[in-house]
């Protein structure tokens, strides 16, 4: 079942792609999303049935959903170089754990750290937010926690199990 609560997450990620920015059916598609990427892990861990496909599955389906809606949202804000290239500094740290940790272990490892889940939710968050507070100030909070966070899944992916 927790499956496939991340299975919709991805549909309704791609469904998102048919829906212009900002619109009322753009709100709910990604407001479901959001919701199943809260569901689905608690459904997992209620029925037993947490498992390592599972989280990598669950990392697909986030990939999937911030990848919509960078597709959709870049070309409607206004969003200064520098945070373009923290964004690019975030991803970069990230893939590096991930190629590290893959180094490492010889597998991927998907991480689902408390500080993942604060930054995750702060992101969900920052596109509620644009009509009231200036992207600016709203994704540089969003980036301070989602950098301290990438930094401390990589610590983990490259030492969980390695001693």
């Amino acid at each position: 079942m927790a499956n496939l609560i991340t299975c919709i997450r991805i549909v309704c990620s791609l469904a998102l792609l048919f829906c212009a920015a900002f619109s009322p059916a753009f709100y709910g598609l990604y407001a479901v999303a959001g919701l199943s990427d809260i569901v689905d892990g608690w459904v997992a861990r209620r029925t037993n049935t947490a498992s390592e496909f599972g989280a990598k599955l669950d990392t697909v389906a986030d990939g999937v959903f911030v990848v919509v809606c960078l597709v959709k949202l870049i070309p409607v804000l206004n969003i200064p170089v520098w945070l373009y290239v923290w964004v690019v500094l975030i991803a970069s740290i990230k893939l590096t754990g991930i190629v590290s940790g893959y180094v490492v272990q010889r597998r991927f490892v998907a991480v689902h750290s408390v500080m993942n889940k604060v930054a995750g939710g702060l992101l969900f968050l920052l596109p509620l937010t644009l009509s009231f507070i200036n992207i600016r100030y709203s994704a540089a909070v969003v980036c301070l926690f989602a950098t301290y966070a990438a930094i401390q899944e990589g610590h983990i992916i490259r030492t969980k199990n390695s001693s």
